[in-house]
């Protein structure tokens, strides 16, 4: 088992995408429909308790990433699953239509794995090279639909999904759903009290009753369902669908009021610490905004007390409370935008530049306020940056972004000793350093980033690389892992030994 499978994934990101549309046809529907394609295809997992670096040149599509999984932006095309909660607790439309539609996407997925195969017995027998090259990257798009087709299925399924009889594992599927739905809306709805100096929960003799009533029935569901799984135990799939059952939720499908439940959970950390705090409130009101906007802190007792706690934890004297941000240096400020997310208690947060807009040493206080927030509260960043010296400083993982696409991707100590992507080799080359037993001569990176509009064909990289070649004007290279851990898009992939 490799290291990054034993970890816990908090983020599961797949083929996502985010165009945003250039003006508009004409009357009669006449010429083509532009797109900015900010993330053309983005596939990562960002894992729990982790920092994850994203970083590259201005405009290369980090910051509508970020916002892109946040769903601030509602994303074009992809998944984004979220394991910090679970479906029950959110009780999503798009997982009943799913279940509904069990039998039709069973079928709907047979059928593109079906195409998937023959188009893969077509390529096997190409046998130029670069034609081949061209065939698989023609089956991307058949790959995705059968992949994405397969995880609405199994995820809600798992081994479920080799029984025949389609309908009566949908109707068992259903109500699953429903009864831990329901379950798990009592558990929630009972109110804390505190006893012996600790908050618990008291249920009701009715509560309880309704909860010993409910467990019953997922007993008897369980049953029924281990009894149609006994039928297909020895099938050699099993074990591997089973583990891909899961109770995650696809971001993505969400509608506005499903996601203001769990946005408490999914905070960002914006780049401007100006213009992102509002003159006319104080600085106490600022931080209690998500506060008083979201159920699980609506009726907080002493709240004012919470408050200052927050404010101690991120550097900020209890006076400030009652000042307004006019009164506040650009770090001052940005305290306060980090106690803004944190006071919410979020399991990820998008920290959008956060530190590009501060002086050197004030930047150095953010992150290690941000660092020490971490391990206190367990917390998993994005870290965006354009700044190799910080990201390396921060992060765990580093993703490289390449005009809406991740080039490579590594654990931070890695990448910077074994870049394997051109671009990355160029963006370590062009990093100033005051070390005058290691100087060099710093290498700038020529060219301009091509259109985001018109990309260019095969490797976008190729207009500016100097080990460009055919295959990568004609070729789209494919993120894979080179060495443990450690993934690029990259014909050529530099120091592979």
């Amino acid at each position: 088992m490799s290291k990054q499978e034993q970890k816990e994934i908090l983020l599961k990101i797949e083929d996502l995408k985010q165009y945003f549309p250039v003006g508009k046809k004409s009357f009669f529907g006449k010429g083509e429909q532009l797109y900015v394609r900010a993330n053309d295809g983005v596939t990562v997992n960002i894992y729990k308790g982790e920092t994850l670096g994203l970083v590259g040149e201005s405009g290369c599509g980090k910051s509508t990433l970020g916002r892109s999984i946040l769903q601030l932006y509602e994303q074009t095309d992809g998944r984004t699953m979220y394991y910090g909660t679970n479906i029950y607790e959110v009780n999503p439309k798009y997982v009943k239509e799913n279940i509904k539609n069990y039998p039709e996407n069973k079928k709907k997925f047979i059928a593109a794995e079906s195409e998937k195969n023959k188009k893969i017995d077509e390529i096997e027998k190409i046998s130029d090279e670069t034609e081949k090259l061209k065939a698989i990257e023609s089956l991307k798009d058949v790959e995705k639909k059968a992949r994405h087709l397969f995880y609405d299925i199994i995820e809600l399924a798992g081994a479920m999904v080799l029984v025949k009889d389609d309908e009566k594992v949908s109707k068992l599927l259903m109500e699953e759903f429903n009864l831990n739905c329901e379950l798990t809306k009592i558990k929630n709805s009972v109110k804390p009290v505190i006893a012996n100096g600790e908050p618990t929960k008291e249920l009701s003799a009715d509560q309880i009753n309704k909860i010993a009533e409910l467990e019953k029935k997922l007993e008897r569901n369980k049953a029924d369902m281990d009894q149609l799984l006994g039928t297909v135990k020895d099938n050699p799939n099993f074990e591997a669908y089973s583990a891909e059952k899961g109770i995650g939720v696809n971001l993505a499908n969400l509608e506005d009021t499903e996601m203001r439940e769990i946005r408490d959970q999914l905070q960002l950390i914006f780049q401007d610490p100006y213009s992102s705090l509002n003159p006319r409130l104080t600085v106490g009101q600022i931080i209690s905004e998500g506060l008083n906007a979201h159920p699980k802190f609506k009726n907080m007792e002493n709240k004012q007390d919470y408050i200052l706690k927050i404010m101690e934890d991120c550097g900020l004297a209890p006076y400030f409370i009652h000042r307004y941000p006019h009164q506040f240096s650009g770090g001052q400020r940005q305290r306060i935008g980090i106690a803004r997310s944190v006071a919410l208690q979020p399991e990820f947060i998008v920290c959008d530049e956060a530190v590009s807009a501060l002086d050197v040493s004030i930047q150095s206080q953010i992150i290690n306020l941000l660092l020490d927030l971490k391990e206190k509260d367990n917390l998993t960043y994005l870290f965006i940056s354009h700044d190799l010296s910080v990201i390396k400083y921060i992060s765990d993982r580093v993703a490289v972004m390449y005009l809406g696409n991740i080039v490579e991707l590594a654990d931070t100590g890695e990448l910077y000793s074994h870049p394997m992507h051109p671009y990355t080799e160029a963006l370590l080359a062009a990093i100033p350093t005051t070390d005058s037993d290691n100087r060099k001569e710093i290498q700038i990176l020529e060219g301009d980033i091509p259109s985001p509009i018109r990309p260019p064909k095969g490797c976008k990289f190729h207009t500016r690389c100097k080990y460009a070649d055919e295959i990568c004007n004609t070729v789209t290279p494919v993120l894979e892992e080179k060495r443990p851990g450690h993934f690029v898009a990259c014909h050529h992939h530099l120091n592979e030994e």
